[in-house]
Parts: C-alpha cells; sequence; structure tokens
C-alpha cells in the first residue's frame, strides 16, 4: 500500500507539494510508528512505579525517584552502541535488538519481585530503558528520514503523537492492576508491625507489579517475530565516515551548534517532562488529600493533555516555525510551572497538568532540528540526542531531594521551570530558515 499523501495544497506555481509520509513502506512505517506507543506505555507505567516501590520498599521522595534514575542511565548507557549497531546493520537489526532487551527487562520483573530488593528492580528497569534507548535511537531518525526532509518534523511529530496513547495505556494499566487501592494509615501500620502481618502485605504490594509486566514482555517478544518477517528498506553501512575514528566524529558533532544545542535543550526538556509526572502523583497527594488511584487518574489527564497538543501542534506546525512555536509553548509552561509552585493545591494540580498540552512538540522537534541535514552522521547524532534523555534520570532525584528537606513538592518543580527557561532560549536562537535542502533521503 502507498502511503506517500500529499499534506500540502498543490498550486499552479509548478511547486511540488512535500510529502509527509514514505511512499512504499507502510509496514515497516506502521510498526516502527508503534514502538512510540510500545515504550510510551513503559516509561509511563515507571510513573506509577515511583509510588508503589515508595510503599513497597518504604523508600524516601529521592529513593523513589532512582526508578527514573535507573531506566534512563540504560538510555545513556545504550544509546551509543545502539547507534553504532544500527549504522553497521541497519535499522531493522537494530529495532529487532532492541525489541529483545526491552522484553528481557520486563521479564526481569518476576524474579526480582520474588527475590524482593530494590537493586533487582532497578536492574531489570535498567535493561528496559537499555532496550527502549536502542529503540529510540532507530526509531526517531528512521521516521525523521523516511520522507521529505521538508516535513521530518511533522512527520516525527505524527509518530510521536502514538506516544502519548501509549502513556495513557501505561498509567490506566497501573493504576488499575498495580494499585491496590489499599493505603494504610500510620494506626494500622503498627497494628500489622504487632501482629508480624507487615512485611507480608508489603511483599504483596510488590508483587502486583508482575503481570502486568510479564505480560507485556510477553507481547514484546511476539512483535519480535512480526517484525523480522517485515520487509525494511535496505541500509548501506556507514563504516566509512569513521576513518577518523568514533571519538572523532563524536567530538566534530558537539562542536557542530546544530547538535551540542540539540543535546541541551533534549536534556533540560526530558528532565522537565519526567519531573513533572513522576511527581505528580505525590504533589496531588501532598496538596489535594487524594488517594493514589485518583491521583493517577488525575495524572492521565496530563497524557491526555500531551495527545491532543501533540495532534494540534502536528496540525498548525505547516503555518509556523517549529522553533519559534516550541519557544512560545515553553514561555507559556514557565508560566504554568510558577503558578503550580506558589498556589499549590486545585489550581496549581490544573496549571502543572495544562504543561503536558504545551510540551507535546518539544521531544520530536528538537529531535528533527537536531539531526537535520547530517547525512550518513545522522544515526550517530541520534544516539548523542538519545544519550540526552538522561536528563530524565537526573532531574526527578533532585526534584524528590528538594520535597526531601523542604518538604514541598511544589518547591521541586522549581527546577522544572529552570529546564523550560532553556527550551524557551533553544527555540528563540534556532534558525528557523535552515536550509535543508540537501538533506538526504532515507537510505
Amino acid at each position: 500500500m502507498n502511503l506517500a499523501v500529499s499534506t500540502e495544497p498543490s498550486n499552479n506555481s509548478g511547486h511540488t507539494p512535500h510529502k509527509l509520509f514514505p511512499a512504499g513502506q507502510f509496514w515497516s512505517f506502521t510498526l516502527v510508528t508503534l514502538l512510540f506507543f510500545l515504550w510510551g506505555m513503559s516509561n509511563n507505567l515507571t510513573d506509577i512505579l515511583v509510588q508503589q516501590f515508595k510503599k513497597s520498599f518504604e523508600l524516601s521522595p529521592l529513593e523513589a525517584q532512582l526508578v527514573q534514575t535507573a531506566v534512563f542511565f540504560g538510555y545513556f548507557c545504550m544509546a551509543l552502541p545502539a547507534a553504532i549497531a544500527a549504522r553497521r546493520w541497519g535499522y531493522k537489526i537494530s529495532i529487532l535488538a532492541g525489541l529483545c532487551l526491552f522484553g528481557i527487562g520486563m521479564l526481569m520483573f518476576w524474579p526480582a519481585a520474588v527475590i524482593g530488593r530494590y537493586w533487582a528492580m532497578l536492574t531489570a528497569l535498567f535493561v528496559v530503558g537499555a532496550g527502549s534507548a536502542t529503540l529510540e535511537t532507530t526509531a526517531n531518525p528512521y521516521i525523521a528520514q523516511a520522507g521529505p526532509s521538508e516535513t521530518s518534523e511533522r512527520r516525527l511529530n505524527f509518530s510521536q503523537s502514538f506516544n502519548p496513547l501509549g502513556t495513557i495505556v501505561g498509567v490506566i494499566t497501573g493504576t488499575y492492576f498495580i494499585f491496590s487501592g489499599v493505603e494504610l494509615s500510620p494506626a494500622r501500620v503498627d497494628q500489622l508491625k504487632a501482629q508480624g502481618t507487615y512485611v507480608a502485605y508489603l511483599h504483596t504490594e510488590l508483587m502486583r507489579v508482575v503481570p502486568t509486566y510479564v505480560t507485556l514482555g510477553l507481547v514484546v517478544l511476539v512483535l519480535v517475530g512480526i517484525i523480522a518477517a517485515v520487509r525494511f528498506p535496505s541500509a548501506p553501512r556507514d563504516s566509512e565516515i569513521l576513518e577518523h575514528g568514533l571519538l572523532h566524529e563524536i567530538v566534530s558533532l558537539l562542536r557542530t551548534p546544530q547538535v551540542l544545542g540539540s543535546v541541551f535543550a533534549q536534556f533540560c526538556y526530558l528532565g522537565a517532562q519526567v519531573s513533572t509526572w513522576s511527581a505528580f502523583i505525590p504533589y496531588m497527594k501532598q496538596y489535594t488529600g487524594v488517594s493514589e488511584r485518583s491521583a493517577a487518574l488525575f495524572l492521565t489527564g496530563n497524557l491526555v493533555a500531551l495527545f491532543f497538543g501533540r495532534v494540534v501542534s502536528t496540525a498548525i506546525m505547516r503555518w509556523f516555525h517549529p522553533p519559534r512555536m516550541m519557544a512560545v509553548y515553553a514561555i507559556i509552561n514557565i508560566v504554568l510551572v510558577t503558578i503550580g509552585v506558589l498556589h499549590p493545591g486545585p489550581v496549581g494540580a490544573g496549571a502543572i497538568l495544562l504543561t503536558s498540552f504545551f510540551m507535546s512538540m518539544m521531544f520530536p522537534t528538537i529531535f528533527a532540528l537536531g539531526v537535520k541535514g547530517l547525512g550518513p552522521r545522522t544515526k550517530l547524532a541520534s544516539s548523542l540526542l538519545v544519550m540526552s534523555i538522561i536528563g530524565g534520570g537526573i532531574l526527578p532525584p533532585i526534584v524528590g531531594l528538594i520535597a526531601k528537606h523542604t518538604g514541598s513538592y511544589a518547591l521541586g518543580y522549581v527546577a522544572v521551570a529552570l529546564c523550560y527557561i532553556v527550551v524557551a532560549v533553544y527555540g528563540l536562537r534556532t534558525n528557523p530558515r535552515v536550509d535543508i535542502s540537501h538533506a538526504p533521503a532515507l537510505p
């Protein structure tokens, strides 16, 4: 089936409209887009795990946020090897390797829960993060390059629109299949301890994560077989561009303002996004007094806002320069986060929820701008951008540390506002009319 759908109106000037979707790649394009849903579901299940592990292992706010650190440290460690694999063996092999890591990490939750040790859970999350990193390092440049470079931002925003759908499913799944709905009062905890049953209760809460993660792991392994049977566009090896060595190529890319600016902006954006969502349930519980499940449903509202933000932004981006549009979104989020800090409670929670609408276009737009026009160095630049996702593992513990020492999750969101300042500056300083006429098509 041909996916070469024109997204620009024709005119009489002889100008050829730019096509959004690639021709002759229906199944491969569709399956890669499905991956955005998959890792979105996984990534936002971790927001549920922050609260669940905090209860099951009796963790401090800082210790609970190590859930995010484990996942995104996996991203940091695996992004560069994934890029090298994609350059040497092509997109398909790299995707299959990423799915295998992803599925194995999911299945590791079972023995980790039986052991009942926090480090074992963090190890499983690290493997899941490594698999996700491999998928993102491959899928994002594949989508960006799978068609005319003039529409790369919009095409990536389209595929990324399936990511928030996955996050919504992930949070709803975690809300009803991981959260038990049982929240013990201090008096009840003391009673269970006196009866010698409190440890058994905590282990029961921990084991609730197993069915969800094992099921998802099995689904992923089935997907490995499906993708293995689908033909992908051939990708010639890029080993010739490593004649000066891998380190030389990395340094060369990081000396490029386009790549360096995108890496730093992506680092700050992911820190803001992950911190916003992982601290949202504790914020709601602290300032509104709602239950875990109710707070998780409000977290779902964040993800619905992200989805609609991405759909709306993709539709209107054809009339606005993406970097400037992103800068305006970042400025709006600075104002909204400030409201969340200064007015904790229902008003502040609503303001923080609304930030998800405006953060919607940031990741795919920064990514597309970072790899635009880089030719055979696209996969390597992609790995650097995926490595910058470590921001999502560094900032949440900082937010948790602030909350621990001040007793206020609202004050932790000050760090989120600072990250949006960086994104706003990046959007304002990026040339919206960069020449991309010689950007390569997908090899």
